[in-house]
């Protein structure tokens, strides 16, 4: 039955976010007693949507690569391998404990919705393995399996009242009604850490003063300012650092003006989805949830905030200090070329949390970015012992490999807090 369960997980999770997230809403649509074909083409608004956010960002990621191609000369000599998020959420499926706590999540968040304790409900179902990951961790690290279950699903608990909290100024700064964020290190480490800092800078003087958004730079500049002409001159300013030729550097120009232009238009077709089965659900909570009259969020990814000229602004001027990271933070062993496709996931609750300032943001940006790089560096060894224990391919080849994920080991709350508490252990026993 266990091999049953774990095969069947497994299938669905390599249909992937495209082909899952419709799935789920038009379901989703169902239980909250939508009409059928409402429902259907509200999980096929959400898919086109989300599919279309892909591409777009495949685009962005074309974009950068003559740039990443350019760092990655310079990373030669690092010894450990930064296998990416792709590698590390693959691990974490291989483990049938963590794998078969996917069901136990989504009960729990029924039943946390129906005793009144969470308005939130998280269908970004593909981003469990932020749960899982950690719970894969703790099982290599502790070799015990309830610790590894508890891990999972008391992170996913975490996640929904961190959604809760983010949830208002998430849908007011984004206009992403009745949504709310439920990627966990975004929404658990990310948010958190970007709101104390932004208070940390309402005391320093002058700089606390310093204010610039998207929406005064278009003002100032007129037609210069707008997001189409933004996007050019964040494409001229990587590909003139990066020593490119003309063709290339008007290439990047033309793949970042259409980012800022396409990642919007993209969110919004999700949203058309979306908003019904948030007026569904709010409904149907409140017939059927004694004493429930508040607002019900429906728990998206973080690239919908993607959708925010600023966000990619703050990326791709962030970018360059990453690579420089790697040669200013003391002992680094891996060069973070797989986490340069991931920044811009870092920004959007960056930006949230600084109220659209571009220069906070930028600033934020940097000092999360530095330490996600040291997180991810100093917590290679777990990494590798995950990733060994889940027999990734490259140790068949390579057994005294050394790996680690810039992403999950950097901004990952529960796999740096399962790292850590790991590390303690060694040190009292």
């Amino acid at each position: 039955m266990m091999d049953i369960l774990q095969t069947f997980f497994e299938t669905v999770s390599k249909l992937g976010a495209v082909v899952l997230l419709p799935v789920v809403i038009m379901l989703l649509g169902l239980f909250f007693r939508m009409r059928i074909g409402s429902a259907i083409k509200s999980g096929l608004l959400v898919g086109i949507g989300f599919q279309g956010l892909v591409l777009v960002l495949n685009l962005l990621m074309a974009t950068i690569n003559p740039v990443i191609a350019y760092y990655e000369k310079l990373g030669s000599g690092f010894t450990t391998i930064d296998v990416g998020f792709a590698a590390i959420g693959g691990a974490a499926w291989s483990i049938p404990a963590v794998v078969l706590c996917i069901p136990l999540i989504i009960l729990l968040n029924i039943l946390l919705i129906k005793i009144k304790v969470v308005n939130v409900i998280n269908v970004d179902v593909w981003n469990f393995i932020h749960f899982m990951i950690p719970g894969a961790l703790a099982i290599a690290l502790f070799n015990n399996i309830f610790i590894g279950v508890l891990v999972t699903i008391g992170l996913s608990v975490i996640t929904l009242f961190c959604a809760k909290w983010v949830a208002p100024k998430w849908e007011e700064y984004f206009g992403l009604e009745g949504t709310t964020c439920t990627t966990l290190a975004f929404v658990a480490l990310i948010y958190p850490i970007a709101v104390f800092l932004n208070k940390l800078i309402d005391f320093i003087p002058f700089i606390k003063n310093l204010e610039i958004n998207m929406d005064k730079i278009e003002s100032k500049l007129g037609i210069f300012g707008d997001p189409t002409f933004i996007g050019i001159f964040v494409g001229a300013f990587l590909g003139i650092l990066t020593q490119q030729n003309i063709p290339t550097i008007l290439t990047i120009c033309m793949g970042f003006a259409a980012v800022m232009i396409l990642i919007p238009r993209m969110v919004g077709i999700m949203m058309e989805g979306v908003t019904p089965i948030g007026n569904a659900a709010t409904t149907f909570i409140k017939k059927h949830v004694s004493g429930s009259d508040g607002k019900f969020y429906i728990g998206m990814d973080i690239a919908l905030g993607l959708g925010d000229p600023a966000c990619i602004t703050v990326t791709a001027i962030t970018i360059p200090f990453v690579i420089g990271f790697a040669f200013l933070i003391p002992n680094m062993t891996f060069f973070p070329l797989g986490l340069l496709a991931q920044v811009c996931y870092l920004t959007p609750m960056i930006v949230l949390a600084s109220k659209g300032n571009v220069f906070r943001s930028t600033l934020l940006s940097i000092i999360c970015m530095y330490f996600v790089c040291f997180s991810a560096n100093y917590f290679a060894p777990e990494a590798t012992a995950m990733m060994k224990y889940a027999g990734l391919d490259i140790f068949a080849t390579n057994p005294n490999a050394t790996v680690t994920d810039g992403g999950h080991f950097g901004w990952n709350p529960g796999s740096i807090l399962v790292s850590l508490i790991h590390r303690l252990i060694e040190v009292f026993s």
